[in-house]
């Protein structure tokens, strides 16, 4: 077994220093001219929401299926069009059944994991080992199937588990975790060239390999699982994501020279003290079809003048991968009042900082002609992001990082959240920062069963009393990077024993906690807690293996 070091700071101080070694020169990091948002035509897929017509809409809020994700992966049997044309000539026919015409001419889909039985003799590291080759999907071994809203990926990958039925972006980086504890690199390399495949062919790397989510992202994390892979093989190896890496951030950073103060662009914005900083953000202002009967339900709630910036911001709050929490919600009991366009997250620009020192630090690395200018472009722009984040989003008087509004430069500071671990995780919080950060993680978001993600209880999933297992593992990390090692520790034995505590009575791992209630599930969100799970079983690995 390899023993997993702490990856995320070893690698980051590696590559600060190769970083350093380019040395520091004007100018911004160069951009991609245009980005592509969605498969090229040679490529073109089902879009359900697109390619069924009435009968999308129609079925969504019927409530034939509780969860709107079921029918947008759902196979359809015959060509769209004809199942569309079909629809509108019996739609209105005496005897009409909906329900009995979805059956007749789609496949519908099966959970991720649904034919896997736990054995109970197993220890919770066992389990989670043998749900690896449960999880895994392998790459099609015919011409994939043009009427499915699976991309087809080239590699093998991992998915969470459950409804979850294809690769998830964020997720899969707190699943390498646990596949490098369990000397699965060949699994992760594999993964890796999956997602530079995606920002080969799309122009990012999407939500997930669906086309109903080419629209938006999810946290960048693709740097650090670079770093990962490098760490746990050889530094060199992560050269070869590099093309990849520097093309994720023009996607990112795409119309920030083109901005004045005051001014945002896509997932860039530009607040009021000239900073250059970044959002979450989805290009269409839609409900999503996955969850097609809440956001359309709740949209007509509003205003017909107020539904666009509504979807955009349920959309971009996807994106954030913290769907959904009172983070987002200028009023915690009402989901309308989503601002999420208008903040400036911490936990966003501290991966794109992150980002911005890898792209740097393997440009010197590698040393080709050209190298030490460009890598000395990206060290600057994340030194001009790390001071830019540290005056808006450090708070001095409460000792505690927040979301800012950007058009007005206003810190969030009534509702915090967990995401303050972020900066001390990327090692952007000075010496002092970090130590005021973890002594209120310590004295008021610890609890009985780890961190809880907030301290609003609104009901959502990512609030009060719920944890979950990317936002401990940063948390954890992030207060032992600032020497919190008893907090680190003390917040590791609860949540590794709420999750032993909760597989020895269910025999499952789950994608999230109830950190406060020890004898209650998890709840929240508009789906049931599911099982499975890939990001549960990487950090529960993880963390198991810092003995």
């Amino acid at each position: 077994m390899i023993r997993l070091a702490r990856a995320g700071p070893t690698l980051i101080g590696l590559l600060t220093a190769l970083a350093l070694a380019a040395g520091c020169r004007s100018g911004t990091p160069a951009r991609a001219s245009g980005v592509v948002v969605q498969l090229p035509a040679s490529v073109a897929r089902y879009d359900p929401a697109r390619d069924l017509g009435p009968l999308f809409q129609d079925v969504q809020l019927s409530g034939i299926f509780t969860d709107s994700k079921t029918f947008v992966d759902a196979r359809p049997l015959v060509a769209p069009s004809e199942i569309a044309a079909r629809y509108a000539a019996t739609r209105a026919s005496s005897g009409f059944s909906l329900q009995a015409f979805v059956q007749r001419y789609f496949e519908l889909p099966r959970s991720a994991d649904e034919s896997f039985h736990t054995d109970t003799s197993q220890t919770m590291e066992q389990h989670i080992r043998a749900l690896w080759p449960v999880l895994t999907r392998a790459p099609p071994s015919v011409p994939a199937d043009a009427r499915s809203s699976l991309i087809p990926l080239p590699n093998a990958y991992v998915v969470p588990g459950g409804r979850f039925r294809e690769v998830y972006y964020w997720d899969s980086y707190f699943t390498m975790l646990g596949l490098v504890a369990s000397g699965r690199t060949d699994l992760v390399r594999s993964m890796l060239d999956n997602f530079a495949h995606l920002v080969r062919t799309v122009g990012h790397i999407p939500n997930g390999n669906r086309t109903y989510y080419l629209s938006r992202s999810q946290p960048p994390f693709f740097a650090a699982m670079v770093g990962l892979y490098a760490a746990a093989t050889d530094t060199a190896q992560a050269l070869r994501y590099l093309d990849a890496l520097e093309a994720e951030h023009a996607f990112w950073m795409d119309g920030a020279e083109r901005l004045a103060p005051g001014e945002a662009h896509r997932r860039v914005v530009r607040p009021p003290d000239g900073s250059v900083l970044n959002r979450y953000w989805d290009d269409r202002a839609e409900p999503r079809p996955e969850s097609y009967r809440q956001d359309y339900e709740l949209g007509q709630a509003l205003p017909e003048a107020q539904r666009e910036a509504f979807y955009r911001s349920v959309r971009a709050t996807a994106e954030s991968g913290w769907d959904f929490s009172s983070r987002w919600m200028r009023d915690p009991k009402d989901l309308r009042t989503l601002e999420t366009t208008e903040l400036i997250p911490v936990d966003l620009n501290s991966l794109l900082y992150h980002a911005e020192r890898t792209i740097a630090a393997l440009r010197a690395f590698r040393g080709h002609p050209g190298d030490v200018e460009v890598a000395g472009r990206f060290a600057r722009a994340a030194g001009e992001r790390l001071q830019a984040l540290l005056a808006l989003a450090y708070d001095p008087i409460t000792g505690f990082f927040y979301d800012v509004r950007w058009k007005s430069g206003e810190r969030v500071d009534d509702r915090p959240t967990l995401a303050a671990a972020a900066p001390l995780y990327f090692g952007l919080a000075t010496a002092e920062q970090g130590r005021r950060v973890a002594a209120r993680l310590g004295r008021e978001f610890l609890r009985s069963g780890g961190f809880v993600t907030t301290l609003i209880a609104s009901g959502q999933q990512w609030d009060a009393p719920n944890g979950w297992p990317p936002l401990e593992w940063l948390a954890i990390e992030g207060v032992r990077r600032y020497g919190g090692a008893d907090l680190a520790d003390a917040a590791r034995e609860h949540w590794l024993a709420l999750n032993r505590r909760t597989y020895e009575a269910t025999g499952k791992m789950v994608e999230k906690y109830n950190v406060i209630d020890l004898a209650a599930r998890a709840g929240g969100g508009e789906y049931p807690t599911q099982d499975g799970f890939g990001w549960s079983n990487g950090v529960a690995l993880a963390l198991s293996a810092q003995r």
